[in-house]
């Protein structure tokens, strides 16, 4: 047997072998790989809180004197491009958030104020529809007194809710931070993982550099292309992804509170920020909001909730025929049935941040299978629809081009012939 098929031989038994050891002690290594990225949690942890900094850095270091060859800038431009990068992510955090509970404590104690006048209204709506069945309407009669909300006591549940929205939601946020938390490991973990956020960004260079190092040493030219090609990918659906989210988000927020105020709807304020921030999920984000808002707006008057649900379907399709392919255009370049599924997926599987990442993660997957493909096409031959399209444009330009020549020379020939 010819020694290459023999040494692929073994390593497909070693690999065989390797797997059933794993799957017979599937328990003990189900441990060990939970402790393992338990212990690298709070430097992943790190790297992303880096990676979300890094857009807003990058900005900054755009516009810190760029062309500029003295020394003093450019050892200031990382340390003080990190600070503001730093204090404009926490002033954005302390933005969103004080105008977020404020209105949320408030549309707890309206729900609160205004839920049980209307369930009274509708009791008494519903047994006055019932009388002329009496046995319906005496089933009915002892559901409502099975609850009755009289017997809450609403001022407590509202001192409850709101005391848990000022201190429970803030204290939680705030040991994300490493400000306040009673949990020693959770603050270790998160003071870790900034410290190690701060280092990864300023030695990203050296970082870079190293890698690049390792690269050249180890592995081969095709791999590195490979493997440089798939992360500037992925970079450029996250980065396009969130950036564009989050300005789409902002200006879906401030058209609904606008249209709420020309419309004279109540609560505008509360439901163009509530609309905004949960627009940040994509598809299902801003249907959220509006059906928080919808409810509280109906406890005020039901016509006007119907008219608030009527303009922001309105909006909806405005944002996203229009505002949408202009603020995130083509950038993600994923179809809108792989979006819904992207979101479906990801949502089941780790919730509101499954549906974050989803999106961006199976935009990159998108693309370089598409990459592929076409890669494919042109070993075989087949004319590939991406490539026809890229050349149709050049094929055009060359022709306006040559149109243009001919004017030109037609031109310079009868002001000779005139001139003669």
């Amino acid at each position: 047997m010819d020694r290459k098929y023999l040494k692929r031989y073994i390593i497909i038994a070693v690999i065989a072998i390797i797997s059933c050891f794993i799957i017979k002690n599937f328990s003990f290594f189900g441990k060990i790989l939970s402790l393992g990225a338990k212990s690298l949690y709070p430097l992943a942890l790190g790297a992303v809180i880096a990676y979300i900094i890094n857009i807003i850095m990058r900005w900054y270091e755009t516009k810190y004197f760029p062309k500029s060859e003295k020394k003093f800038v450019k050892v200031t431009r990382r340390p003080v491009c990190l600070v503001l990068s730093l204090l404009s992510a926490a002033a954005i955090l302390a933005l969103v958030l004080n105008i977020i509970i404020p209105e949320i404590i408030n549309a707890v104690k309206l729900i609160t104020t205004k839920v049980p006048p209307l369930y009274n209204d509708c009791k008494v709506f519903i047994l006055k529809k019932l009388s002329e069945y009496p046995e319906l309407q005496h089933q009915a009669n002892e559901i409502f007194n099975e609850f009755d909300v009289k017997e809450l006591d609403w001022t407590s549940v509202t001192e409850n809710v709101s005391y848990f929205v000022q201190h429970g939601v803030i204290g939680i946020i705030s040991s994300a931070v490493g400000l306040v938390s009673t949990v020693a490991g959770y603050v270790t973990n998160y003071i870790i993982a900034f410290i190690f956020a701060i280092y990864l960004l300023l030695r990203k260079d050296k970082i870079l550099s190293d890698i690049n190092r390792i690269q050249a040493a180890y592995f081969s030219e095709k791999f590195n292309r490979i493997i440089n090609h798939v992360c500037k990918t992925g970079h450029e659906c996250f980065r396009n992804f969130f950036v564009g989210q989050f300005i789409e988000a902002i200006i879906l927020g401030s058209l609904c509170f606008i249209g709420m105020t020309v419309l004279k709807l109540p609560y505008a304020a509360m439901s163009g920020t509530l609309v905004g921030v949960t627009a940040l999920i994509p598809i299902v984000g801003a249907f959220i909001g509006a059906g928080f808002s919808a409810f509280i707006i109906m406890t005020e008057n039901p016509m006007q909730a119907v008219i608030f649900l009527i303009f922001l379907i309105i909006l909806q399709q405005f944002e996203g025929n229009i505002i949408y392919p202009k603020v995130v255009g083509d950038s993600i370049g994923l179809p809108g049935i792989w979006v819904l599924a992207a979101v479906t997926v990801g949502g089941g599987l780790f919730g509101i941040v499954g549906m974050l990442v989803g999106v961006p993660l199976a935009a990159t997957v998108y693309k370089l299978s598409f990459d592929v493909l076409e890669a494919r096409e042109k070993r075989l031959g087949i004319a590939s629809p991406a490539r026809e399209n890229e050349k149709k444009p050049k094929d055009k330009e060359k022709r306006t081009k040559k149109k243009e020549k001919q004017l030109v020379r037609s031109e310079k020939s009868t002001t000779n012939k005139k001139e003669s």
